[in-house]
């Protein structure tokens, strides 16, 4: 009698990525790959500035050393930097799940399509459970079907659907218990 292989034997294997805490230098990484409208769709529309991403890896090993977890920059197999992946507080204080820790992430658009934020989103979720978070909520927005896509894979839960503060668009929040 044969039988078949589960269907996760079939799927193809997890790329090979590795997590890192942000060096000073990642700020210019992630400047560059983030310099695409496209990956800059849902966060803006246009690149940002290098100060943005200086301030933003500063914050990101503050959060490391403080908290045990951070957007960490994620490298793929030839160790060249496509993007961060993590977790950390909601930043925003006028709207939101203030006070719940938020994973996220962000690719440059050639590691689109790979696996990629898959992958590093579920190293992330092994990263959380050892650091004790309990839980972790995904914010995002209604048009990003590449982002709802990997919730759905991660077994978020969605919570709700509501008006974005510009009120132009809306956004989901999902949540997963660690």
């Amino acid at each position: 009698m044969t039988t078949s292989p589960p269907a996760s034997a079939l799927a193809h294997p997890a790329p090979v990525l590795s997590l890192r805490v942000p060096t000073d230098e990642d700020a210019y990484h992630w400047h560059r790959v983030f310099a695409d409208p496209e990956v800059m769709e849902f966060h803006g529309g246009r690149p940002a500035e290098l100060s943005v991403y200086q301030e933003l890896t500063a914050r990101q090993r503050r959060h490391d050393a403080e908290l045990g977890y951070c957007l960490w920059t994620v490298t793929d197999e030839a160790g060249e930097v496509v993007g961060f992946t993590g977790a950390q507080p909601w930043p925003h204080a006028h709207f939101g799940p203030v006070g719940a820790i938020e994973i996220g992430w962000r690719l440059a658009r050639t590691a689109w399509g790979r696996g990629y934020a898959t992958a590093a989103a579920r190293t992330t979720l092994d990263r959380l459970r050892a650091a004790g978070v309990p839980s972790v909520v995904a914010m995002v927005k209604e048009r990003n079907t590449r982002s709802l896509a990997v919730v759905e894979r991660l077994g978020m839960r969605h919570a709700e659907t509501f008006a974005l503060p510009d009120g132009a668009e809306r956004g989901r929040r999902y949540e997963l218990a660690l």
